[in-house]
């Protein structure tokens, strides 16, 4: 089966709050070190969030940090390279996690059955999947495209983002957040997701950091002064 193939059968199942454990569970030493201590931010779902993660048990291949290098093909889009690290509450590494993304195309499509856009063009040589392991550091490096803008609640438009998934031993459950463009400024102020978030201070831990010639830096705090913002939807 190709690795195609896997992921349009994977489909997403949200975490059930009566079967799966908090994300802070002392007994459980780690989590006191990796699970988020400042609320979830609760969202209603989209499609921004309907699918994912996307490889199950696969293990880690050699192109999936590279969304444009996955096809025969090359996707349409301005590429760019994102990079962070993950730190855990005392501001240390945290080695050996997963980092899965998932996004729209340049033209703000999802490659999902879901996604029944007929207007919008699906591109062949992009799936919108991706995942890094942390290495020395605790970085990640995704090679992607920009995504162009999405519905969100209310059918309100997005600004373009990235759906980003942390896996970390010490983390019961995976949490969920985002990387939005610094230089979207107005499509930002109007995101109805970030424009949920008050504090300002919190909204900023979303937008990346241009780092010249495509690079764009998010690093991403599990807890602490400066945690990063994470999601928890609806029913």
């Amino acid at each position: 089966m190709t690795q195609q193939a896997r992921r349009g059968n994977a489909g997403y199942r949200r975490d059930d709050a009566d079967i799966h454990p908090p994300y802070l569970y002392p007994d459980y030493v780690s989590t006191r070190l990796r699970a988020p201590k400042k609320p979830l931010i609760i969202l209603p779902k989209t499609l921004s969030d309907t699918t994912g993660p996307a490889y199950g048990r696969d293990p880690i291949g050699e192109l999936d940090n590279d969304l444009t290098r996955q096809h025969a093909g090359e996707p349409l889009g301005e590429r760019i390279i994102v990079t962070g690290r993950v730190t855990d509450g005392d501001g240390r590494p945290v080695r050996n996690s997963l980092i899965e993304i998932w996004q729209a195309n340049r033209a703000g499509r999802y490659n999902d059955p879901e996604d029944d856009r007929e207007d919008l063009p699906l591109d062949d040589s992009f799936s919108g999947f991706g995942r890094s392991g942390t290495v020395e550091g605790g970085r990640f490096s995704f090679v992607t495209i920009k995504p162009g803008s999405v519905p969100g609640p209310g059918g309100r438009p997005q600004a373009p983002h990235i759906m980003v998934s942390i896996f970390a031993r010490g983390l019961l459950k995976r949490v969920v957040t985002r990387i939005y463009f610094p230089n979207e400024g107005e499509a930002n102020a109007q995101d109805p997701v970030l424009s949920s978030i008050e504090d300002p201070e919190l909204r900023q831990t979303l937008i990346a950091r241009d780092e010249g010639e495509g690079v764009l830096r998010l690093d991403i705090h599990l807890q602490g002064e400066d945690q990063t913002a994470f999601f928890e939807f609806a029913d």
